[in-house]
């Protein structure tokens, strides 16, 4: 369910960011600023056509949407969360380590040699 509203969401998005696109500009921008009347700043009234209603239902559409994927990722997101912080303690846990040097030699009688030293106490080089 999830991830139907979420490619609703997406197509919603497109189409949206496509009507808004082959809207007509009001003109001017912000160089209108620089004098003129109100009407020209502002852009005066248009009238509604099509473009403008399904910019407006499909920003509703949109909103609405993004609302409800907001609320079902906060519902799922809190088993989600703890399942992947549970799989990282797992995976993070150390080791049991072995010694570096084994308790017990494989042949008996053998004990591990003493390393080699010169007359001077120094490490053999």
């Amino acid at each position: 369910m999830f991830y139907l509203i979420l490619t609703l969401l997406i197509i919603d998005a497109l189409l949206l960011a496509t009507v808004i696109l082959l809207q007509a500009g009001q003109g001017g921008g912000l160089a209108s600023l620089g004098g003129g009347t109100t009407d020209t700043v502002m852009g005066g009234r248009q009238a509604v056509t099509l473009l403008t209603r399904a910019t407006w239902w499909c920003g509703g559409i949109f909103l609405g949407l993004a609302l409800l994927l907001s609320v079902m990722s906060a519902n799922r997101g809190v088993s989600f969360e703890s399942n992947i912080q549970e799989q990282i303690r797992q995976q993070s846990a150390p080791a049991p380590t072995q010694d570096a040097a084994p308790s017990t030699l494989p042949i008996e009688g053998l004990t591990p040699a003493a390393p080699a030293t010169d007359s001077a106490g120094g490490g053999k080089q």
